[in-house]
């Protein structure tokens, strides 16, 4: 009955006029943003979010949601025409989707590629509601000491991506952390890295480095592939009727059911992202088929259980986030900063002190699935034509809406100055192959990471051992150990399979 209750009181908030209308713009608005190469859901959030500072918390958080999975839908139509994937979490989707496209079955493509993303959002909303209140209960066990390791594990998964990206992901995080020390110290009122600008006092707002890490590094590395002559290639404009065979939904509806539940539990686990859960789901897919060998040539079931999982993702790492206080990706990061600037403070208690705020956003979460699936299937022929969009047209809007993003926060020149550099860092770190992920992990929760560890050595008069006190904080010391020594782990193990 509680659940029930909960549910009925997330659909009365949902269902006012305007948290619908911010619904529909963020889930088409996402869409959109999800099929233009280079841009994404957290470059979409990033450019959002100076406009959420006038919203309501539960508008603000729904509209976000809504481009986040709207970006999740959107992604892949880029993939499947152009080869040519919208983000990260779409690049499983070239290698079936494109050559389907080639053979003349465009139509079945997209409209596959949208109710497996439907499919695996609606499944994963579903375990959200079931899982969510026990997570945050079980949270409520967390202080100072367990919130500090929480973090250690989050900021180790993220930053070890893989072994060859090691180090280079460690760089990242720890750029973030010094940016997150920038200002006076609230415990000894010590000024901190301002080099005398008075505007760096309060510190630089992450909203600050976000945009300019995703919105001018995006549209920099963007100008220098247009540059260089890796233009966008023409697209197909004109379909027949968008919808799949029955022998197409035969094939993909084990690969949907199977893939799913992987991409949940993927982007619940802190810094793997959808992107991950994508390629995981494509190979195991093809692993587990009767007929690899038609993988890679347009089978349809290789574009359905990618899409099915990077969904499920989106929803996944929602639950980090809103349960403990921590994002399970780079886009659930920018949210999460968002809120605090809301005045909400994600973790156990939102779930007490907002009920209304996060179970709205549950609720939000089925509407908006069957949101998007409307807006990618029947109108999926009319949103592919953005993607003619000259990049001489799309690329200086990007960069007026971050400019004027930035100056509504504090009216300052300053942050012009800050959003140009962090652009340039952001480029950077694109062209040298930096993940921008655990810097902008670590900014969001590096203050609030740096408060934990020092209230604990309070708590324990200076005692290290503090950071063990119980089974929690021991859990989640090894599993930072593991998550830094997995990918050398599975590297070693690949290299003995292939000896073999």
């Amino acid at each position: 009955m509680e659940l029930v209750q909960n549910l009925l009181l997330g659909l009365s908030v949902v269902l006012t006029p305007l948290n619908l209308l911010w619904m529909v713009a963020g889930s088409v608005l996402g869409t959109v943003l999800g099929m233009l190469p280079g841009l994404g859901p957290t470059t979409g959030i990033a450019l959002l979010l100076p406009l959420t500072f006038t919203m309501r918390p539960e508008t603000a958080l729904i509209t976000m949601c809504a481009v986040y999975y709207g970006a999740m839908f959107g992604g892949s139509r880029s993939s499947i025409l152009l080869n040519v994937p919208g983000d990260g979490a779409a690049v499983a989707s070239c290698f079936d989707g494109y050559p389907m496209a080639q053979q003349g079955r465009a139509e079945a493509a997209l409209a596959m590629s949208a109710i497996a993303s439907f499919i695996g959002g609606l499944i994963a909303t579903v375990a959200f509601v079931l899982v969510a209140i026990p997570v945050a209960r079980f949270a409520l066990r967390f202080g100072p000491p367990e919130y500090f390791m929480l973090m250690v594990f989050a900021l180790s998964a993220t930053a070890a991506i893989s072994k060859e990206a090691l180090f280079k992901g460690f760089v990242s995080l720890l750029l973030g952390l010094m940016i997150s020390t920038v200002g006076i110290d609230y415990q000894t009122g010590v000024l901190r890295f301002t080099f005398g600008v008075m505007e760096l006092q309060t510190g630089i707002d992450f909203v600050v480095v976000i945009i300019g890490i995703y919105g001018l590094g995006e549209v920099f590395k963007n100008l220098e592939n247009i540059a260089s002559g890796g233009g966008l290639q023409a697209i197909q404009k004109k379909f027949g009727r968008i919808w799949i065979t029955m022998d197409d939904w035969k094939r993909c509806i084990g690969p949907i059911l199977r893939q799913t539940p992987l991409g949940f539990i993927v982007g619940v686990l802190p810094g793997a992202g959808a992107t991950i859960a994508a390629l995981m789901a494509y190979n195991n897919e093809k692993q587990l088929s009767k007929e690899p060998e038609r993988f890679g040539k347009g089978a349809i079931e290789g574009l359905a259980a990618p899409e099915a999982a990077n969904n499920a993702c989106s929803v996944g790492a929602l639950i980090p986030m809103m349960t403990l206080g921590v994002p399970g990706s780079g886009t659930t990061a920018v949210m999460l900063g968002a809120l605090m600037i809301l005045g909400l403070q994600p973790g156990p208690l939102l779930f007490q002190q907002h009920a209304d705020v996060a179970w709205a956003v549950i609720v939000s979460m089925f509407l908006g699935n069957v949101v998007c699936a409307v807006v990618n299937i029947p109108l999926a022929g009319l949103l592919v034509r953005v993607l003619a969009v000259p990049p001489k047209i799309l690329y200086p809007v990007i960069v007026a809406l971050a400019f004027v993003g930035v100056y509504t926060i504090n009216f300052s020149v300053v942050e012009f100055v800050l959003l140009i550099i962090f652009g340039l860092v952001g480029y950077a770190m694109k062209k040298y192959k930096i993940p921008t992920a655990p810097l902008i992990l670590a900014v969001v929760v590096g203050s609030s990471m740096e408060q934990n560890f020092r209230m604990a050595l309070m708590l324990s008069d200076g005692r290290f051992s503090v950071f063990f006190r119980n089974g929690i904080c021991w859990t989640l010391f090894v599993l930072a150990i593991v998550s830094i020594a997995w990918p050398f782990i599975s590297s070693a193990l690949k290299e003995r399979r292939a000896r073999a």
